[in-house]
């Protein structure tokens, strides 16, 4: 629809609300502290959380060995890219400032080092978002989930080597295909030797597809709502980043990835590494599209990878991915109790610490496999009873015998937003109600809904009005309405960051509370683009070509080619692949083993150089120069460059 304008009275609202502003003091663009209703709602849920009977404190410290002396990790370079003491601040009683549950939380999760699970498996844990497991075979490491970055990887394996006796790395395990669990590869093997057959790389069945459905396709998105998500531009501190609930937050080294040798498809199937008998488990479709857990049977011990930990998890991360089946997740547990419950005396995840004794196993089996049926089975009786998204996550809360168990708590995931993820996985985001089929976008609806009220001066005094109440919920709302009709108005902005700022104090989710404060950091200070992590290209080589290509055709902007269509091949001398392009008038088509029978121009050279022209878009002279060779229409190959978008570095949230 094309956008239509306010009316002149509207019009006219608008521009004397914003002049009466522009008299009004400067806004006080400093982090605030809690607010006395902050600090009651505070008071209030301290009084509300279960006893602590001391489990999580025993079970976060039990089998501690050691940890590095220097708590500064630094890349190549030099650079910071992690620090182990980050979080030492959090002790004592929580301020004011922090959800007093996830204060708790956090003094668990921030203790780092080498930890002995049981004779022959350690982890290392607080080095990263996730834990680094380390099983010992006859000969060498086995290795489940090598942390997020090269660097922090390469840290832990260091550690549990001085530690425990220098062993070389036989095989690693990815238990699924999210970065955290595989992007530090590259620091505990090299290519070379897992191409040579000395080291083997064990996934699920389509780990490579979806990795690459969920980094790559949409990787642009996901990363910057990644940014708000996981805290990655906040400091952490009483007023600031609190960690994410599982882990603490991302490290800021290169991400790397190295394809899998062997691929697990389906429940029981088992190997022997390194003379230990494996057993896994397909949960492909929980917390990942492509997910294993992992029984190892001589020490007794059940790795759940992601699909129980010590939170409540996301049926949908508010990063973006796909939605998960909430249903299947609570049957994997239930399998998981089934087949392994009985015969585990450690069960033991990637993120977060274990839980000791066989009791211990079966009774977080079955708690957190209630947890995801009721929030499941209630939200769908709802959704049945015509009730919508937002009415649903008000009245599905979770029953005390779940909460009183501090893993199913909702330091990560939470009932409010996973109980709208289930209502999306069922029906979709339309609620049924034709009002919402066909809105204005948000500008203009935002624009419209001020005028409606009286104008800029009259929402920032309803919205002042509401913040003096503690009423933040309803002051966000309005302010955000303000900014999206005009994000030049200060006084909103400075009211709006207020806002947000209290209600992330008050969350007990580590990733709300990030998201509140990045977006208040935004509206302070305003978006600064990030520039393209260099650590992509590594993960984007590994995947499948076709879906590369596919992916290259999202960016794809048709007009910029003038309606002159392009036939290009390509050729790939390192992997032996050829690809046909072809660049139509609206749509650009790729396909892997079918060139061009009349190609204007045939691109050729290895698969990096090939990556560098067509999604880092580096100038082609400069490829040329390096090796990358142009058959034909040189022209032809710029033009199709041209009309391919840039990875874009990032975009506003917070405000239009």
């Amino acid at each position: 629809m094309p956008r239509t304008h306010l009316p002149l009275a509207s019009f006219a609202l608008l521009l004397c609300s914003s002049a009466l502003s522009a008299g009004a003091p400067a806004p006080d663009l400093a982090s605030k502290p809690a607010s006395p209703a902050t600090a009651a709602a505070q008071k209030a849920a301290a009084a509300a959380l279960p006893a602590d009977d001391g489990r999580d404190a025993d079970f976060s410290q039990r089998g501690f060995v050691a940890s590095r002396t220097d708590p500064i990790i630094r890349n190549a370079q030099g650079k910071p890219v992690w620090n182990l003491a980050a979080y030492d601040f959090v002790t004592g009683p929580s301020p004011a400032s922090v959800n007093p549950s996830l204060w708790r939380e956090m003094t668990h999760l921030r203790r780092h080092g080498l930890f002995k699970v049981s004779d022959g498996i350690w982890q290392v844990r607080g080095f990263d978002i996730s834990n680094m497991t380390l099983i010992k075979g006859a000969t060498g490491w086995i290795v489940v989930d090598p942390l997020t970055d090269r660097e922090t990887a390469a840290a832990a394996l260091e550690l549990a080597n001085q530690q425990l006796g220098a062993r070389p790395v036989v095989a690693v395990i990815y238990s699924h295909s999210h970065g955290d669990h595989y992007g530090g590869v590259r620091g505990v093997v090299s290519e070379a030797d897992v191409k040579s057959g000395k080291v083997a790389i064990l996934a699920p069945e389509h780990f490579m597809a979806e990795t690459a459905s969920e980094s790559v396709m949409a990787g642009a998105a996901m990363g910057r709502r990644a940014t708000y998500q996981f805290g990655t531009t906040l400091t952490p501190g009483p007023q600031g980043q609190m960690g994410s609930g599982i882990g603490p937050g991302l490290a800021g080294g290169e991400v790397t990835l190295i394809a899998p040798t062997d691929t697990i498809s389906k429940t029981g199937e088992t190997r022997t590494i390194d003379g230990v008998a494996l057993e896994f488990q397909i949960v492909s479709g929980s917390e990942a599209p492509s997910e294993l857990n992992v029984y190892i049977a001589p020490q007794k011990a059940f790795l759940s990878s992601e699909m129980s930990t010590c939170s409540l998890h996301n049926i949908l991360t508010p990063r973006g991915a796909k939605v998960r089946n909430s249903h299947a997740w609570a049957g994997f547990l239930d399998e998981a109790l089934r087949l392994y419950g009985n015969r585990s005396d450690v069960v033991l995840s990637s993120h977060c610490w274990p839980r000791f004794g066989q009791n211990e196993v079966t009774g977080m089996l079955a708690s957190q496999r209630d947890n995801y049926r009721y929030l499941h089975d209630q939200t769908v009786r709802r959704m049945n009873q015509g009730e919508t998204q937002a009415e649903i996550a008000e009245q599905v809360v979770q029953p005390p015998e779940l909460a009183k168990d501090w893993f199913n708590r909702g330091y990560y995931g939470t009932y409010s937003h996973n109980s709208k993820a289930v209502y999306q996985w069922y029906l979709g985001w339309y609620d049924g109600n034709p009002a919402n089929l066909h809105p204005w976008p948000p500008q203009e609806r935002a624009k419209k809904y001020v005028a409606a009220m009286g104008g800029a001066g009259k929402v920032l005094a309803l919205a002042r009005k509401a913040m003096a109440a503690g009423d933040y919920r309803w002051s966000s709302d309005l302010l955000n309405q303000l900014i999206f009709a005009d994000p030049t108005n200060q006084q909103a902005r400075a009211l709006l960051a207020d806002s947000y700022e209290q209600q992330g104090y008050q969350a007990e989710s580590g990733i709300w509370r990030n998201q509140f404060l990045s977006a208040a950091k935004d509206l302070r200070q305003g978006y600064q683009a990030q520039p393209i992590q260099a650590q992509g290209m590594d993960m984007i080589s590994a995947v499948p070509t076709q879906l590369l290509l596919d992916t290259m055709a999202t960016r794809y902007d048709p007009a910029k080619l003038a309606g002159n269509p392009l036939a290009i091949n390509v050729v790939f001398t390192d992997s032996k692949e050829t690809a046909g392009i072809d660049a139509g008038k609206s749509v650009l088509i790729a396909r892997v083993g079918q060139p061009s029978a009349n190609p204007q121009a045939t691109i050729t050279g290895p698969r990096q150089l090939i990556l560098g022209l067509l999604f880092a878009k580096i100038p082609l002279g400069r490829l040329q120069m390096v090796g990358l060779k142009i058959d034909g229409d040189v022209a032809a190959v710029r033009s199709l460059q041209d009309a391919l978008d840039p990875i874009p570095p990032g975009f506003n949230i917070a405000e239009p």
